[in-house]
């Protein structure tokens, strides 16, 4: 998978290409710690708001990841790799690439 810098601009994570940049951000580029920083707490945020609304009804729940739950470099690496491979999400909100990545990747079984 390789590396993009990211752009100051995309630490506003408007799109999922802005996601995307930051969670393969180089470890070389300047903005690095940062933009790994970032990816990881937007992603572990929207985990955890989804986190709440599961719990509040099964209605809400679709992401089901196994046990144990794979580490979340391993689970972001595999969206960032998603991502480039349905582009078609790229101008959407991350939030939405993110848990339609999830969804596909961990579904609740039926």
């Amino acid at each position: 998978m390789p590396a993009t810098a990211a752009a100051p601009d995309q630490f506003r994570a408007v799109t999922t290409a802005d996601m995307v940049a930051l969670c393969a951000a180089d470890p070389a580029e300047e903005n690095y710690v940062a933009a790994i920083h970032f990816c990881h707490g937007f992603a572990t945020g929207a985990y955890q708001c989804y986190l709440s609304l599961a719990a509040a009804s099964e209605d809400n729940r679709f992401v089901c990841p196994p046990d144990p739950v794979p580490s979340r470099s391993r689970i972001i690496a595999d969206f960032v790799v998603w991502a480039r491979q349905n582009s078609q999400f790229m101008p959407e909100p991350p939030v939405d690439s993110i848990f339609r990545y999830l969804g596909q990747r961990y579904p609740c079984s039926q």
